[in-house]
């Protein structure tokens, strides 16, 4: 059957504010400036306000985000980064760009870095903490912060997929030393190509980030370092801010969409994900997981439904990590997530009745 319901659709969140992004794009047009100007400018201040933090400096990604980061923090060759070993390969090639080493911790119930096994992986060369909050859901932070703090290492937050969530009534973003995030048409805070950013409350680190998006320049054609081009353009920068000044009611949505799933399905062959209670969950992806994965989704799309896997390889089993030398089993419950997860649709949009078949159809799947 050919697919009816999409696993993702981005449609309808550009038509409800069709106008708004005509209009921005437009202003960017006739405005004749295209790269770093008036509205980066505004977006990096509108984007570091609403997260509370003092700088924010726009890139073209979010991997660009996570590298310029670690490099701007001064991490590389023999050094080594602690990183969830269920996260995509972008968190990961943010270490090993810059040289460092990655060292796997396996994640907890609610698929983000298990604090409880983060200590017994810090050694002398342990230069930083890198957390990813993965589907929208806030790590544990109180105790990982404790752990950074007893050891005097700095974390760093991966918040590609975290816009606006919470933990303990506290923005994801705004813990660590320096935050990176992703602005990829698909996040909640997506932009309509390429985007992404880092955010800190550290002049030093936003400074020099500033230098290596543009070459390695403050000046033009007076080049202090070796940088890169990593610029967020005007037109990307103008979406964006009509995307942030309504990034509530999206996520409201979202949350919503997520809400009805949770209460309404009921398969005892399908876990469903679970939620900190003093967390807010922005659900940029709704994850169940089933042994019998393959053969659900397979089911599923026979029936018209959309689905994606998040994800399939984790980084150490990937042909790019070979190097590395893990096998099989070296971490289990990382290993078991990628081959239990799977990501259901939700989206901008979904009306009540598509959200009813795609529950009725998970729940008659035998």
């Amino acid at each position: 059957m050919d697919i009816k319901i999409p696993f993702n659709s981005l449609k309808y969140g550009f038509e409800k504010y069709r106008d708004e992004y005509i209009q921005a794009a437009t202003r960017v047009l006739d405005s004749g400036w295209y790269v770093l100007g008036k509205e980066v400018e505004a977006f990096e201040s509108e984007f570091a306000k609403w997260l509370g933090l003092d700088h924010c400096v726009g890139l073209n990604s979010g991997l660009d985000a996570l590298i310029l980061a670690l490099k701007a923090m001064e991490i590389g060759q023999g050094d080594e980064v602690i990183v969830p070993a269920n996260t995509y390969i972008a968190t990961v090639l943010g270490i090993t760009q810059n040289g460092a080493t990655p060292v796997f911790v396996e994640p907890d119930m609610c698929h983000n870095i298990d604090p409880e096994k983060i200590e017994r992986a810090i050694t002398k060369n342990t230069k930083a903490i890198l957390v990813v909050h993965l589907y929208g859901q806030p790590c544990r932070m109180d105790e990982i912060m404790e752990i950074a703090n007893k050891h005097g290492i700095p974390v760093v937050e991966d918040c590609a997929q975290s816009h606006g969530a919470t933990f303990n009534n506290k923005m994801t973003g705004t813990f660590g030393k320096i935050s990176c995030f992703s602005f990829f048409p698909t996040k909640n805070l997506g932009a309509f190509g390429d985007a992404g950013a880092i955010a800190t409350n550290n002049c030093e680190l936003a400074e020099k980030i500033r230098m290596y998006r543009n070459y390695g320049s403050k000046e033009k054609y007076y080049n202090e370092v070796q940088g890169v081009n990593s610029r967020l353009d005007e037109i990307q920068a103008a979406l964006l801010r009509i995307k942030l000044s309504h990034l509530e009611e999206i996520t409201i949505e979202r949350n919503n969409i997520a809400e009805k799933y949770l209460k309404s399905i009921d398969n005892p062959l399908i876990q469903l994900p679970k939620v900190l209670s003093n967390t807010r969950h922005v659900w940029h992806l709704f994850v169940i997981q089933a042994k019998e994965r393959d053969n659900l989704q397979k089911y599923l799309a026979d029936n018209g439904i959309g689905t994606q896997i998040h994800y399939p390889v984790p980084p150490h089993l990937s042909e790019a990590y070979k190097y590395l030398g893990y096998k099989k089993n070296s971490f289990p419950i990382t290993e078991d997530k990628a081959q239990t997860s799977l990501s259901l649709p939700l989206y901008a949009g979904m009306k009540d009745n598509v959200i009813k078949y795609v529950v009725d159809t998970l729940n008659s799947w035998r």
